[in-house]
């Protein structure tokens, strides 16, 4: 699915991580850790498309998406990528319901289904009947959930989560992590940079950017 080839980051004089490489098959959840400041957003957002890195590849089914035009990288994010962000990207003053719409794929957007999968996706994460209830309302723990029914939306063959427990108690996060671990063990390739034992230790891999060490 993904393979990161001697991937490195900088800013000027500074190096945040460099010769990064490890694989993420289908099926696969890996683990991105390292300290605060350490580089795992960043190292996220270059997988994502949203950053670029200073050197190395990505590449997705053999091709080399760091080299993408505005077209190519358009559709990789459209009908390839899930993004778990860690502020929720979510539309603030529009309902719960529109901002899952934007993701109904058009295959499942036919008459009467896309109800029907918003509120399949909203009962798995715990907020079912809570298709109204606008984006602006709900706390920080509830707009993370409906981020990932988002993801269970939409159906991504590759998911990035940038800390996806970090807003939630233990019976939120557990829930977070079953879900994740599920679309993994579906066939979905998901990344996950995170401070979270819990979440690391239900991982196949963890990544290490501070060392660029991979551990099965």
């Amino acid at each position: 699915m993904i393979d990161i080839l001697n991937l490195s980051k900088s800013y000027g004089a500074r190096t945040l991580w460099s010769d990064v490489t490890a694989t993420v098959s289908r099926g696969e959840m890996l683990a991105v850790i390292g300290p605060s400041g350490s580089g795992k957003s960043t190292f996220l957002n270059c997988v994502g498309l949203l950053d670029k890195p200073s050197a190395g590849e990505i590449r997705h089914d053999g091709k080399d998406i760091t080299r993408f035009g505005p077209r190519e990288t358009r559709q990789f994010r459209r009908d390839v990528l899930g993004y778990l962000f860690q502020n929720y990207a979510l539309i603030e003053n529009a309902t719960v319901a529109a901002n899952l719409e934007v993701s109904v794929r058009p295959k499942r957007s036919s008459r009467g289904t896309v109800g029907t999968v918003i509120g399949e996706a909203l009962e798995r994460v715990g907020l079912v009947g809570r298709e109204k209830d606008r984006i602006h309302h709900l706390s920080g723990g509830e707009q993370q959930r409906v981020a990932l029914a988002r993801i269970l939306v939409k159906q991504p063959s590759l998911v990035l989560a940038d800390e996806p427990t970090g807003a939630l108690d233990q019976v939120n996060a557990a829930t977070v992590i079953d879900i994740l671990r599920e679309l993994s063990d579906s066939g979905c390739a998901v990344v996950i940079a995170t401070h979270d034992d819990r979440v690391r230790d239900r991982c196949d891999a963890v990544l290490a950017v501070t060392d660029h060490s991979l551990v099965s």
